[in-house]
């Protein structure tokens, strides 16, 4: 439901597959809500790798029992953009894209303005879906901010014929080792532990210990990587420092909740490290009124607890709770 004047019940940030389940809850009850993305629909989503296979079955990504139709055992990254497309345009979400949320003010009254690239809105409820694919993981060494180095992969094409070093060991660094290696690459791991994590999809684990074993992927162990510069790098490895020769470098070391943006808001996080935020766990609310939390942003720093396929139901959760306030 849309209302005038920007003024909402729910104001819902991040257009991403919790943001879009949000919104769909909302509407079956009749809350009027806005999403507000700040990039295009399921922007995390879109900046995944282009080859990118989901380690869930379409059925666990499914959005309120649309049923998500997949050719693959496993969904494909342009699948699931086709999935959430389809719905956001069919079910009319009402989604302001490229409209970037730069604070929220929670007033006396305990209403809150949202003020963003484009203007402000006025809503008696915030729910923050941000996801946590924005902030990489820095590693803080000489040489990470030259044009070489990225913590982000898209497509393997792009490092054929050159010497790569992909830092890390989780699902993306893995992936994006065997891709590079199979469009004629020459790839070289670091990794700080003794072995490929046990977390890496269960059908790709063999592959990358396969390739390291026969040597087509070349792989330094509970090492670091210490300096990148313009045509090498250099690894601190149990044997001493190596240097490479080199032509790009992916850090692939992982990304983390924006929690500038949620201590903004006044959210307490834990001070245990892992960053968790408070919220409720029944009705998602937060140390704020007014203010909820849904999807992988409620882990803090623990990004592998919250999949879409086990935080789906934070949107019925919030909507119930919103919905009967409103009886009351």
């Amino acid at each position: 439901m849309q209302t005038p004047n920007n003024k909402y019940e729910v104001v819902i940030i991040g257009g991403g597959p919790i943001g879009i389940a949000c919104a769909l809850e909302a509407e079956k009850k009749g809350i009027s809500y806005v999403i507000l993305e700040k990039g295009c629909l399921v922007n995390s989503l879109y900046h995944y790798p282009t080859n990118m296979t989901f380690f869930s079955t379409s059925e666990k990504l499914e959005l309120d029992n649309i049923p998500f139709i997949s050719n693959n055992p496993k969904p494909r990254k342009r699948e699931a953009l086709e999935y959430y497309r389809r719905i956001a345009t069919n079910q009319n979400v009402n989604i302001h894209l490229f409209e970037k949320v730069n604070s929220v003010e929670t007033k006396p009254d305990q209403t809150h303005s949202v003020k963003t690239t484009s203007g402000e809105y006025l809503t008696e409820n915030v729910i923050v879906a941000t996801g946590f694919y924005d902030i990489p993981n820095y590693l803080g060494i000489p040489g990470e901010d030259l044009p070489k180095v990225s913590h982000y992969y898209n497509d393997p094409h792009y490092y054929a014929t050159q010497k790569t070093v992909v830092v890390g060991a989780s699902n993306s660094a893995v992936d994006a080792a065997l891709e590079i290696y199979r469009k004629g690459g020459e790839v070289t791991m670091v990794v700080r532990k003794p072995e490929i994590g046990e977390r890496v999809k269960y059908w790709v684990r063999p592959d990358i210990i396969n390739r390291i074993e026969e040597g087509s992927i070349k792989v330094y162990f509970e090492s670091s990587l210490k300096e990148i510069k313009n045509k090498e790098v250099i690894i601190a490895t149990p044997e001493g420092e190596v240097t490479l020769e080199n032509d790009f470098a992916l850090l692939l070391t992982g990304y983390r909740p924006n929690f500038g943006f949620l201590q903004n808001l006044g959210i307490k996080l834990s001070d245990d490290g892992k960053k968790i935020p408070q919220y409720n766990e029944e009705t998602m609310e937060t140390n704020i009124p007014g203010i909820f939390l849904a999807g992988v942003i409620c882990g803090g720093v623990e990004t592998h607890k919250w999949f879409i396929e086990n935080s789906r139901v934070h949107a019925k959760m919030i909507m119930e709770h919103l919905s009967s306030k409103t009886r009351v």
